[in-house]
């Protein structure tokens, strides 16, 4: 089997490039196990090698790295010695990630002596990130199941008159201590009003009677992310609410029932989003049906949707499945699971209820 190097490096004769930079750290990491999160350079991948280009910061971390396919270079002009490396090893055309900044970007045109040439997405699409191998899955399961019970938690100690603040921080400890390395976004609990609001701040309200509250968190664990939504009820709940509830979380299982391998995106978003259009909500259901996920809480795709027809799901990505719909100063709901795209169909890999929980 070939590694995840030899994998980029088989596809520079379709791209007619002799070398490929990847800048992504998320990329860099996926490619070499190596961590460069914090760090700056980048990684060249020619025909024949892989050389990490960093600074003296991560020399020791590079000497106890163990690679058979890497090598690094420490220095203080990255870009500098990229072109000398090139050079040497007889570059002409150098591929890059297109996600470069313009600065970056503008140093290199200057420096290179080999032709520069912007690509999009090369270690994200395709048969690498985006599809996923048994041990990414089993991480990926591993961090679904830590966010499963970490709802759990939430539930057993909220309580009206907690501040969104107050429950969010009490999560955010849990999950580390637990094993979640760090959040991989800012932790989104929205209560009544502020619940309408789909990408809403933690703030100081407090819960209270009759609230909607949607809890949306992802979390590192192994360096794979889950990402999980779910919402429940203080106290007694107006009935149209339950019932909004009761609608959305059957529009995302109908979506999920029949999700498959070379569906394409706006066919599964349809599946969720007519439902709640029939019923009257299609206006307040105001963003895509899903994502992929990963390394990263947003990997390809970035979201289908109504307009990505010409996306085909494949055996072993992992996307989300989040319909929810938004009432301006009453409230929104969300439900949103991981799933594992297989040619069997849709495994869900997140296992906390979705149904309506009510606390107090």
């Amino acid at each position: 089997m070939k590694t995840r190097i030899e994998r980029l490096q088989a596809g520079f004769e379709k791209q007619y490039i002799d070398a490929f930079l990847v800048t992504d750290k998320t990329n860099l990491r996926y490619l070499t196990g190596f961590d460069l999160e914090q760090g700056d350079g980048g990684l060249l991948v020619t025909n024949t090698d892989a050389v990490i280009i960093t600074d003296s910061r991560y020399q020791e971390a590079l000497r106890e790295f163990k690679s058979d396919e890497v090598v690094a270079t420490i220095t203080q002009d990255y870009w500098g010695d990229l072109n000398k490396i090139c050079k040497g090893m007889k570059v002409s055309v150098l591929g890059f990630e297109d996600t470069l900044s313009y600065r970056t970007f503008e140093r290199l045109d200057d420096l290179m002596e080999a032709a520069i040439v912007p690509f999009d997405r090369v270690v994200e699409k395709k048969k690498m990130r985006r599809v996923k191998d048994a041990g990414e899955v089993e991480k990926l399961r591993k961090a679904t199941q830590l966010h499963d019970r970490g709802y759990n938690y939430l539930l057993s100690i909220a309580h009206p008159g907690m501040s969104e603040r107050e429950l969010a921080l009490e999560l955010d400890y849990w999950m580390k201590k637990n094993g979640a390395s760090r959040a991989s976004f800012p932790t989104i609990l929205a209560s009544g009003p502020n619940s309408a609001k789909p990408h809403a701040t933690v703030s100081a309200r407090h819960l209270k009677e009759g609230d909607l509250v949607t809890l949306d968190f992802g979390y590192f664990v192994d360096g794979y992310t889950a990402d999980m939504t779910r919402t429940f009820a203080v106290g007694q709940l107006d009935q149209r609410l339950v019932e909004l509830h009761h609608l959305i979380d059957a529009a995302q299982k109908n979506v999920i029932s029949q999700l498959k391998v070379g569906m394409t995106g706006n066919e599964a978003d349809m599946l969720g989003r007519k439902p709640l259009e029939d019923a009257g909500y299609g206006d307040y259901f105001n963003h895509g049906m899903g994502h992929g996920i990963g390394m990263a809480v947003h990997e390809f795709p970035d979201s289908f949707g109504p307009a990505t027809n010409r996306y085909k799901f494949r055996n072993n990505e992992v996307v989300t499945v989040e319909p929810g719909v938004y009432l301006p100063g009453v409230g929104g709901i969300r439900i949103e699971n991981d799933v594992l795209v297989t040619h069997m169909g849709a495994e869900v890999l997140t296992k906390a209820p979705t149904g309506l929980f009510v606390i107090g």
